[in-house]
């Protein structure tokens, strides 16, 4: 733990907890997970962005437990399973339980995080599941043509080019890429079977990528509970103060200075608007495929 987050949580009032308050902190994991910075004002999940934040989460002494609100169409196979190992990591040294809440959508990767929690709870309209791997791109190689630009690409390597979305797309690639695809999936699978063990019910196939409402993943044994987070940890710790845990802005973002124009889609890449508009797009569509 930092000094500055030692100092913190041991302030009373505003500044740190209460004396003598127990606390729950509640922890805001929104957006497509990916390593990437978004191009759309969504956010972003990733290892790096969640890291500090976990940390402050579980740093307060009188913690009775950190509660995610998840609300996630998925995204990256990797980011979701550090985030959940962090989280794993911090509740095993702190003894806590952590506690899932599901708000519109925690599908794929977002169910990834959920099952990072020992209780798992969501509204009964919220989408839940979509146990599966998916990979999305675009087709470009007639894109540059009408643009009347020319590529040049050159490799040490016949494989180095698989699924470039400017060259035309090639059987042996979509083959290897289901190969990946499968092994993605068994570790998938692997982990949910690993966090809710013998609570998921039987007869019913819950790994082909199908999305429940939180009123059937209840029946189906992918959640916990139905509930609010105030609900059911009001009930749970009626003593506890639920604490939020945001991530820190930048020095200059709080005093209101920096502008946007820095950060604009494709700056300092004459071809970056392309592939921004591109990024922007997908996940407009991974929250589209959801109705959000």
């Amino acid at each position: 733990m930092r000094i500055p987050d030692a100092l913190s949580a041991r302030l009373p009032g505003r500044l740190g907890e209460s004396a003598g308050t127990d606390v729950v902190s509640m922890v805001r994991l929104h957006g497509v997970i990916s390593a990437q910075p978004s191009p759309v004002p969504r956010s972003v999940i990733s290892s790096a962005s969640m890291d500090k934040v976990l940390e402050r989460a579980f740093a307060p002494e009188r913690l009775s437990a950190v509660a995610l609100l998840i609300n996630s169409p998925g995204g990256s196979a990797t980011q979701s399973a550090l985030v959940a190992d962090r989280i794993r990591s911090l509740a095993a040294e702190r003894s806590v339980p952590v506690l899932a809440f599901c708000e519109d959508v925690a599908a794929s990767g977002g169910y990834w995080l959920a099952c990072a929690a020992d209780e798992i709870y969501a509204h009964p309209t919220s989408l839940v599941g979509s146990i599966g791997v998916i990979s999305q791109g675009f087709g470009l190689e007639g894109l540059i043509e009408r643009l009347g630009v020319e590529r040049r690409l050159h490799t040490a390597g016949r494989s180095k080019a698989r699924l470039d979305p400017f060259l035309p797309e090639k059987p042996e690639d979509v083959t290897w890429l289901r190969g990946l695809q499968d092994q993605l999936h068994e570790q998938f699978t692997g982990w949910v079977t690993e966090r809710r063990g013998n609570k998921l019910a039987t007869g019913t196939e819950l790994f082909d990528g199908e999305v429940w409402t939180g009123a059937r993943a209840l029946e189906l044994g992918l959640i916990d509970g139905l509930g609010t987070p105030r609900e059911v940890l009001s009930r749970r710790f009626p003593d506890a103060d639920q604490r939020p845990v945001e991530s820190r802005k930048p020095l200059l973002a709080r005093l209101g200075m920096g502008g946007p124009a820095a950060s604009l889609p494709g700056s300092g890449d004459p071809g970056g608007w392309v592939l921004d508009a591109l990024s922007a797009v997908e996940t407009r569509a991974a929250w589209a495929r959801f109705g959000l």
